[in-house]
C-alpha cells in the first residue's frame, strides 16, 4: 500500500492527560479515509499531528514521505480546522482569492473553488454574515484553493443540510479519484459508508483501521453502527483479559 499517512506508535498528552495511547495507522494515496470516533475519542488531536501543529510525547508521523510538519509541506497539504478559518471581514470571495494568492494562483481557481463548494451566490457576503455551515464552507474553499495533495478536513460536514452534505461527499471523491488523498473526521457513523477505508477511534486508541466491508465481517454485521459497537466490547473485553 502506498502510504500518504503513516502514524506509528503515536503517544500524546495534554493538560497532563493521555490524549493519544500508541496508535498506529496507515492512510493510504489517493483514497478517502475517514477518522470516526464520538467526541473526546482523540480525532483531532490525532489531526493536529499529522499536520505538523501538535506536540507529541512519542511515536512518529510521516506525511508524503516527510516527518509531519516539515516545511516542503506546506504547499502540500490543505487543512481545515472545526473553527472556520477565514476572515470575518472579507467576502467569501476576498478570503478565497488571499488564500488562493499565498499559494500562488490566480482568482479563476478561487472562484472555482467558493462554486464547488456551494456559495456560489454567496461569494459576495461578509463572512460575518454567514451563518456557521456557510462559514465551514468558506473555509473549504479556502483550503482547496491550493490544490493540495493531501487534504484533512476536520467534522468538515457539521451544520450541513443533507444536500449539502451529498454535495460535500461526491466532491471528495471526485477529488480521490484525480489524485488527492483525504483525510475526513466525523462523528457520525453514517458518513463510515461513505469512505474508502475507515479509522475508527475510541478513548485515544484505534479499534479498526480498514475498509467498511472489512470492518462489518470483522464484527459480523452488516451495520457499521453495531459493528463499532461490537469492536468496542471486543476491545475491552481483550484489555481486562489481558
Amino acid at each position: 500500500m502506498d502510504e500518504a499517512i503513516a502514524v506509528r506508535d503515536l503517544v500524546v498528552e495534554r493538560g497532563g492527560r493521555r490524549v493519544l495511547h500508541g496508535v498506529s495507522a496507515s492512510v493510504p494515496r489517493g483514497v478517502v479515509t475517514g477518522l470516526l470516533g464520538p467526541s473526546g475519542s482523540g480525532k483531532t488531536t490525532l489531526l493536529r499531528a499529522v499536520v505538523g501543529v501538535q506536540v507529541v510525547g512519542a511515536g512518529s508521523v510521516t506525511v508524503l514521505g516527510r516527518p509531519a510538519g516539515s516545511p516542503e509541506l506546506r504547499h502540500r497539504v490543505g487543512y481545515l480546522t472545526q473553527a472556520p478559518s477565514v476572515y470575518a471581514d472579507l467576502t467569501v470571495r476576498e478570503n478565497a482569492r488571499y488564500f488562493a494568492a499565498l499559494h500562488g494562483r490566480g482568482r479563476a481557481e478561487a472562484d472555482r473553488a467558493v462554486a464547488e463548494v456551494g456559495l456560489g451566490s454567496a461569494a459576495g457576503q461578509l463572512v460575518g454574515t454567514l451563518s456557521g455551515g456557510q462559514r465551514s464552507r468558506a473555509s473549504l474553499a479556502c483550503a482547496l484553493v491550493g490544490e493540495p495533495e493531501l487534504l484533512v478536513l476536520d467534522e468538515p460536514t457539521v451544520g450541513q443540510d443533507p444536500v449539502l452534505r451529498a454535495d460535500l461527499w461526491a466532491r471528495f471523491h471526485a477529488m480521490a479519484a484525480a489524485g488527492t488523498t483525504l483525510l475526513v473526521s466525523s462523528h457520525v457513523m453514517d458518513e463510515a459508508a461513505r469512505c474508502d477505508r475507515l479509522l475508527l477511534i475510541r478513548e485515544g486508541r484505534l479499534i479498526a483501521d480498514d475498509t467498511p466491508d472489512a470492518v462489518r465481517a470483522a464484527a459480523g454485521t452488516d451495520d457499521l453502527d453495531e459493528a463499532f459497537l461490537r469492536l468496542i466490547r471486543a476491545g475491552a473485553a481483550g484489555r481486562e483479559a489481558s
